[in-house]
């Protein structure tokens, strides 16, 4: 039975190896410290924060998340370590509130590694407070009890760790947000949440045998440069906004004891819709269930389609980090058994030492071959779920190879969303899964035009890859074009020195672009006054709430502005313009999609870095920079492309005129 905890109060832990699961209603930040048995943190080693994850038997989320899993092994704590102390804080400067009092009493859980609750807490009663110490597990004659704390600093993350102790805890707190900062840079933000209000830890169902304590670490970024579109912080230590990253959790939720998905997570689970989904027909004994189309819930076909394909990311991304533990779980069991049989001299010569080796590595080969059998299901399952899925996207989520285009219609409502991609991993590069921004979109995109962006456009020619960037963001615009209904979405493009005129030739030919390409200082400077204007007016009539006084010649659709090579032909003024586009424009319907090499920016200094931040990081060719935001994991983005010889692009966009034609636009 689970003990509800109230402040002050312990509960005897009836394991050493454990799951720490947070719940809130808003990103925060996780850390834990050890302390030695007066409390005493012995410095910045025995502290796990999103910058350094990882200590012995510990390990923490790598991003400010919604939902945490933090990972414990007592028994494999440094020696002298008898406290851990978890710490909870809202991340600075994110837009997001800046006191827990402002935000839903977080939830903390202390659970076994099948997801079996043994203790939880509610941390109310915070007001001003901006960071917390949530609870402590600590040792008392030689048994592990957890104590639930609630003590709050209104000084911020700074000032609690100054009270565990640590020197200079403001340097250090300022390492901790900056890692934070870059992980919220680099973040596919989840879908709004589903689950329903009381479920407030996500119990996983997973075998222990093959579940092993720590989850994986994210592999380390290729750029340290404040990713706007890559995701999941650096390690030393995550398909929409500017990351408010939901669940970052270690292992393993997706895999049931025996083998395949388990089709009950929590992104398919929400408010009932009118009719169920489909079901698949009952497995045979013995074999797994039959993935079918629209699985998860919704209140329509394409709400259903999206679920399902956030609930297949979600699960391939716990199957690895279950993988990945268990591997990293069983390296380090052999090193440990390998010190203890070596520590004794007598073992070291003769055929002792060479037994125990032995029997280390077999037991490494048998943990990570178990593993590799548990991934195995979990990806076969996986694979037949996108075999069957794939096939039956409607237009928005489908890519440009699929029939479904060539019959497309100009639609009268906008879908939940678009794809701009695909993701995979490399324990199985075949197994792709959608990448999906909800619309309209709530964040603007960067096509990084950069060699440095990744191996692929190292090797690539200068003038071939801004020219494969371009047309990226000319192919993303016409999916726009295509999915909204006639005049409800208008494209601009910024093009200073004319040099992309040939990427441009199929919006241009089409006639589907609000007017010509701007060139030159004087085209920037009107393309930019027109959309601030716009934002200007339509940002007081909101807050006036006199919709009806805006200009009748003003266009209150969608509008997209398409910049190329920035920021060649842009003064300081055009700068601070742009700026102003992408923080207010996305909430009063004016968008950015940006061609921009970021090392060619770089001359503005540091007053462009919240301009990349608040933009979705996307290449021209595959490149792994992409980060769930439920474990963390390295993810390949792969562009989407039209196929070779197919003129699909052309046919949409003289569809999207035709359309425009008929409806009087």
């Amino acid at each position: 039975m689970t003990a509800e905890l109230v402040r002050g109060q312990n509960h005897t832990l009836p394991q050493t190896r454990l799951e720490i699961r947070v719940s809130a209603g808003t990103p925060v930040v996780a850390g834990a410290t050890l302390g030695d048995e007066q409390g005493t943190v012995r410095g910045i080693e025995w502290i796990a924060h999103p910058g350094s994850p990882q200590l012995p038997g510990l390990e923490v989320s790598q991003q400010a998340a919604a939902d945490h899993r933090l990972a414990v092994d007592l028994e494999a704590l440094p020696t002298g370590a008898h406290r851990v102390t978890v710490l909870l804080a809202l991340p600075v400067g994110a837009g997001g509130p800046a006191r827990f009092g402002a935000v839903p009493a977080p939830f903390v859980a202390v659970t076994g590694l099948d997801g079996t609750e043994i203790a939880s807490f509610t941390l109310t009663d915070l007001d001003a407070e901006s960071a917390v110490s949530a609870l402590e597990l600590y040792r008392r004659q030689d048994v592990w009890k957890v104590r639930a704390v609630g003590q709050g600093y209104a000084g911020g993350l700074a000032a609690m760790l100054a009270d565990q102790g640590v020197t200079e805890p403001a340097a250090l707190a300022g390492t901790i947000q900056e890692a934070v900062t870059r992980g919220l840079a680099r973040s596919v933000a989840p879908p709004p949440p589903r689950t329903p209000e009381g479920d407030r830890v996500r119990h996983a169902t997973g075998s222990a045998d093959h579940r092993p304590t720590a989850p994986p670490p994210a592999p380390e970024p290729p750029e340290p440069l404040t990713d706007p579109a890559a995701t999941g912080p650096a390690h030393t230590a995550q398909p929409h906004t500017a990351p408010g990253p939901a669940a970052a959790g270690p292992a393993a939720a997706g895999t049931s004891a025996g083998g395949p998905i388990n089709y009950a997570h929590p992104r398919r689970q929400h408010a009932a819709p009118p009719s169920p989904p489909p079901t698949a027909p009952p497995a045979q004994p013995g074999q797994p269930a039959q993935p079918v189309v629209g699985d998860a819930t919704g209140w329509s076909m394409d709400e259903r389609l999206y679920n399902q394909i956030w609930g297949m990311f979600e699960d391939l991304a716990r199957a690895v980090a279950a993988y990945r533990s268990a591997v990293d779980f069983a390296e380090s069991r052999m090193d440990q058994e390998l010190d203890r049989a070596l520590s004794d001299p007598r073992n070291r010569i003769g055929g002792a030492g060479d037994r125990a080796r032995e029997a280390a590595r077999a037991k490494r080969d048998e943990l990570t071959s178990r593993a590799r059998e548990a991934l195995d299901r979990d990806l076969a399952q996986l694979a037949a779920e996108a075999a069957v899925v794939e096939p039956a996207l409607p237009a928005a989520y489908a890519g440009w190879g699929n029939p479904v285009w060539h019959a497309h219609r100009i639609p009268m409502e906008i879908p939940m969303a678009l794809r701009i991609g695909d993701l995979h991993l490399p324990e199985r590069t075949d197994l792709r899964i959608p990448l999906l921004v909800r619309l309209p979109l709530e964040r603007g995109i960067w096509v990084d035009s950069g060699r440095a962006a990744s191996e692929a456009a190292a090797l690539m020619d200068t003038d071939r890859l801004r020219r494969l960037a371009m047309e990226t963001a000319v192919a993303h615009a016409a999916r726009l074009l295509a999915v909204y209904p006639p005049g409800e979405f208008a494209v601009h493009v910024i093009d200073p020195a004319g040099s992309a005129a040939g990427p441009l030739a199929p919006l241009v030919e089409a006639g589907v672009l609000a007017g010509p390409p701007a060139a030159g200082p004087g085209g920037v400077a009107s393309v930019l006054a027109h959309l601030t204007r716009r934002v200007d007016l339509v940002q007081m009539a909101v807050r006036a709430r006199a919709a009806d006084s805006l200009p009748p010649d003003l266009d209150t659709g969608e509008q997209l502005l398409v910049v190329n090579d920035f920021p060649h032909g842009f003064d300081d003024r055009a700068v601070t313009q742009l700026r102003y586009l992408a923080d207010e424009g996305p909430a009063v319907g004016v968008h950015l999609l940006m061609v921009a090499d970021r090392e060619e920016a770089s001359a503005y200094g540091p007053i462009l870095d919240p301009l990349w931040r608040s933009l979705l990081r996307i290449t021209p060719v595959a490149d792994s920079h992409l980060a769930d935001p439920w474990v963390g994991h390295a993810w390949t983005y792969e562009p989407l492309t039209v196929p070779p010889g197919s003129r699909v692009l052309e046919q949409v966009l003289a569809a999207v005129a035709e359309a425009r034609r008929a409806a009087g636009r």
